[in-house]
C-alpha cells in the first residue's frame, strides 16, 4: 500500500530538519535535504509500525481482522 505524507524541511545551521505534520513525533535530519527526507521516511515507518502493533495488542479475543485499503 502506498502512503503519502507531507515533509516540511527547514535549515538549521549546517543541518536540514524534516518533519511531517500528519504524523506527530516523526522527524528526521541530515546534512542535505535528501538525507533529511530519508531519515523522516524511516521515522514515519517506525511510528506507524509501533502504532499498528500497539493497536492490535488491545484487540478483544475472537475479533475479526480485515484489511482496509485507502487510496
Amino acid at each position: 500500500m502506498r502512503n503519502e505524507f507531507t515533509a516540511l524541511i527547514e535549515r538549521d545551521g549546517e543541518w536540514f530538519i524534516a518533519y511531517s505534520p500528519e504524523i506527530p513525533g516523526a522527524n528526521g535530519q541530515g546534512k542535505n535535504k535528501a538525507e533529511a527526507i530519508e531519515s523522516l521516511k524511516e521515522a514515519i515507518a517506525l511510528i506507524l509500525e509501533d502504532r499498528r502493533e500497539d493497536g492490535l495488542r488491545g484487540a478483544a479475543a475472537g475479533v475479526t481482522r480485515e484489511t482496509v485499503v485507502v487510496e
